[in-house]
This record gives C-alpha cells, sequence and structure tokens, in this order.
C-alpha cells in the first residue's frame, strides 16, 4: 500500500489543449500538466517507490481545496455547510488528472485501476490531494476450471 500527498491538481480544463492545424485538431498535454507529472513523479519516488506497482489496484483520494482566509466567517454564517461555499475542482476532473499523473510511475497503466474511492474533504489548510494505492490480489484460477479435459474421438459430447 502507497500514501502520498500530492499538490493539488490543475482543472482538466487546464491540463489538455487542443490546436487546429489545416482543418485538424490535436490535442495535447500542457505544459501545467507535465510539470505536475513530473512533480507527482518526484513525490512518488520520495515516497520510496522504485517500479510501478503491477497488475490490478485500487485508489482512494481525498481532494483538499484551500482554506480561505475568510473561513471563519463563513463559519458563523453557513455553520457546518460552510466549505460547500469554497471553490474547488471537481472530483471528476480530479481523478482523470491525477491518474494520468500516476500511470506509469505508481501503476502501470490505468487500466489496471479497478476500484476508485474520492472524497472531497473539508479545506484544513493548504490546498492537496492524498492518494493510497493499494495492490488487489488475485485468487489463482483453478486449474480444472482453465483446462477443460480433452474428448476423446470416438466418444459422444452429449452422452452424460
Amino acid at each position: 500500500m502507497l500514501t502520498v500527498t500530492l499538490p493539488y491538481p490543475p482543472s482538466a480544463n487546464r491540463y489538455w489543449r487542443t490546436r487546429v492545424v489545416k482543418n485538424l485538431a490535436m490535442t495535447y498535454v500542457s505544459p501545467e500538466a507535465k510539470a505536475y507529472k513530473t512533480e507527482v513523479g518526484w513525490r512518488v519516488r520520495a515516497a520510496g517507490v522504485r517500479s510501478p506497482i503491477k497488475g490490478r489496484v485500487a485508489v482512494a483520494y481525498t481532494l483538499y481545496p484551500k482554506r480561505p482566509l475568510d473561513y471563519q466567517t463563513r463559519q458563523r454564517k453557513l455553520g457546518e455547510a460552510w466549505h460547500d461555499t469554497v471553490q474547488c475542482i471537481d472530483l471528476d476532473n480530479a481523478q482523470k488528472v491525477l491518474l494520468d499523473a500516476l500511470k506509469g510511475v505508481a501503476f502501470e497503466d490505468d487500466v489496471w485501476v479497478r476500484r476508485i474511492t474520492a472524497e472531497r474533504a473539508e479545506p484544513d489548510g493548504e490546498a492537496r490531494l492524498v492518494v493510497t494505492i493499494t495492490p488487489i490480489v488475485t485468487a489463482a484460477p483453478q486449474v480444472a476450471l482453465a483446462m477443460p479435459e480433452p474428448m476423446s474421438l470416438f466418444s459422444d459430447p452429449l452422452e452424460v
């Protein structure tokens, strides 16, 4: 299991750019996205990861928006729901950016992500994203199910 604190991700709207050249649209990763992916790589390696986790993984992440300077005023006015007014990117935007940045660094490819848990937390200071990646251990298949019995040329396949 790997838990690492990452910087607040850029919005998916700023992660990719599209350029049209001679009626051909090309989508590419923005310089901001490349910088984010590089920073994620450094932090994952600093957490002790030397090679990506192979096989199935579960990803759980918590997105912490930056706590605004007027948070106490918001708490007095709005009570428990004060942080609903804090600007934050959508969890699904954060998810795509996060998985793209972790691909090839923390796990081989996002095709191996089998479970995702996401949460937006109450702002408690600096903006950040805390992610936990857990390998999913799969049981070995039963040999009898994987290798069917060979049929004899002289046996009736419908005979019981």
